[in-house]
């Protein structure tokens, strides 16, 4: 049995197969645990999401923004940009059962070896694990909940960007989506900033990339993530594993061999 982690897939479906055909995925014996973002501005979000929900329990995966955005646009909160490539998934008959099948995953997942976390973009540097595993929670509770519109309809917005200016649900929720869906760079007060995609070597000089900003708790972990293209799954940190190589753009998918650590990649097909 193997585990295998995959960085943002977003529609890259004959990526997708190439890669399971390489290392000959079993899913009567294996895993696959996805980063996030499994859907947008690929070619192919629908065949990418029949296959991942056929896998039934051998599938994992965390929510991205990307994810939360299609939640959105189903439920009629946002509208649809053409460049989000998501008219066949929009249109299935299916889509009532994707957005819920979608609803069940988790913010945070824990990996096997109790030492390890996935994420979709990292862990704010204001928590303690303890609040990243509730806060976590709180969300989840919230999106697969009777009350999942109103509250996908507060999630957008940047602020509050501190943890120490949340002071109502409202603000728990958003400031939990965003640092586990949006997050790239904070402050060096460990509050979030938005704005820059870049790598760090680009970025301005009054922002770091979260994990350079770590708690000494945290740094005790493992953390997988995806979201960040720009890295190219290049950190300079062992304990921190960038999973999103920007397959959409017309780089790469790249596949992580969690018991072996052996990475496989698949070159775009655009």
């Amino acid at each position: 049995m193997a585990l295998y982690l995959v960085g943002d897939i977003q529609g890259c479906y004959s990526e997708l197969q190439s890669l399971l055909e390489r290392v000959e995925f079993d899913p009567k014996k294996d895993q696959l645990w996805a980063a996030g973002d499994l859907v947008a501005r690929g070619s192919n979000s629908l065949a990418t999401i029949v296959f991942l929900q056929s896998l039934g329990t051998s599938f994992n995966t965390v929510l991205g923004n990307h994810d939360l955005h299609l939640m959105a646009i189903y439920h009629g909160l946002k509208k649809a940009k053409k460049s989000d490539n998501l008219d066949s998934l929009l249109t299935s008959k299916h889509i009532g059962n994707i957005i819920e099948w979608l609803a069940q995953f988790p913010l945070l997942l824990p990996l096997p070896d109790g030492k390890s976390y996935l994420s979709h973009a990292g862990i704010s540097p204001q928590w303690t694990l303890e609040e990243a595993l509730a806060n976590a929670a709180f969300a989840e509770k919230k999106i697969r909940g009777k009350s999942r519109i109103k509250w996908l309809e507060r999630m957008y917005g940047n602020a509050p960007n501190n943890w120490c200016d949340v002071k109502t649900k409202t603000d728990r929720f958003r400031y939990t989506i965003n640092a586990y869906t949006r997050m790239r760079f904070c402050y060096a007060d460990g509050s979030l900033e938005f704005a820059c995609k870049s790598s760090p070597k680009d970025a301005p000089k009054n922002v770091q990339p979260w994990f350079n900003l770590m708690t000494k708790e945290q740094a005790s972990y493992y953390w997988y993530f995806g979201h960040w293209a720009a890295l190219m799954g290049k950190t300079n940190n062992p304990h921190i594993i960038a999973l999103d190589t920007g397959c959409v753009w017309g780089n790469y998918l790249t596949m992580l061999n969690y018991d072996d650590k052996t990475l496989f990649t698949e070159n775009s097909h655009i």
